[in-house]
């Protein structure tokens, strides 16, 4: 009885293996062929120039908003309301350059580590809504083990992944990350490091050549000067990149 049983149920396999598959939709093919890139705009926060246009961007993108400026609030409820993703843009001290120039609840090198721990806290406080925290300039703070090991274990108390700006090459915030277990990926390329429309279609031209060539691609833009013209070219991506699927960082986060 039992090797009758056996036999019945791999009769019942094969034929069920035998059957035709039904077809996967279009969509699902769509989306599984399409390769997948993230556009994150830094700088919000302070009513800048194209912050209307990236927050009614009719495609997902992800928006870093600097904390403790005028419009900080206003602009992270206003990109979640249109369904976009929110990060704290956290100003971090630059190789070069005054620390004034970063604004208030700067993270810079000279702090101690709870008074570190104690801005990181009240930066991600100010934001509404905000999933992760990436650096605003930051080429020497993240180079800083200590530093960084105190601002990635705020995010791993907060439940929030770190985006790596990439301002120093030398960077050690991927290494830590792992460590202390936080989630954590890093931008490909800026898009308007030169506020040209030209400098800017050239940015998405490579964008395009790094995702023929590897998968995911995260390219950082901003609002304030030439923020009209990011807005203006990021706008049109979705349909000069047709196979290119357009998520919100979190999405790519490992």
């Amino acid at each position: 009885m039992r090797i009758q049983r056996a036999l019945l149920s791999i009769s019942l396999l094969a034929a069920s293996l035998l059957l035709p598959q039904p077809a996967a939709s279009a969509e699902d093919q769509a989306v599984a062929a399409a390769r997948m890139a993230a556009i994150v705009i830094d700088d919000l926060g302070n009513n800048m120039a194209g912050t209307e246009e990236i927050v009614s961007m009719p495609f997902p993108i992800t928006v870093a908003v600097m904390p403790f400026l005028p419009s900080s609030q206003k602009d992270a409820e206003a990109a979640h309301r249109n369904g976009h993703e929110v990060i704290v843009h956290l100003p971090m001290e630059p190789l070069k350059g005054n620390k004034s120039w970063l604004g208030p609840g700067a993270i810079t090198c000279d702090l101690s580590d709870d008074e570190i721990r104690k801005r990181v806290h009240a930066a991600i406080n100010d934001i509404p809504h905000a999933i992760g925290i990436n650096n605003h300039m930051g080429s020497k703070a993240t180079v800083d083990e200590r530093v960084m090991r105190v601002v990635l274990e705020v995010c791993r108390e907060r439940g929030l992944f770190f985006l790596d700006s990439h301002t120093n090459y030398r960077s050690v915030v991927s290494k830590l990350a792992k460590q202390i277990g936080v989630p954590c990926i890093e931008n490909h390329l800026f898009l308007d490091d030169v506020k040209s429309k030209m400098h800017v279609l050239n940015q998405i031209k490579l964008l395009q050549k790094h995702l023929r060539e590897h998968e995911p691609c995260i390219a950082i833009g901003h609002v304030g000067s030439g923020g009209k013209i990011t807005a203006e070219l990021v706008r049109q991506l979705p349909g000069t990149m047709e196979d290119i699927q357009f998520v919100g960082v979190s999405k790519l986060v490992r």
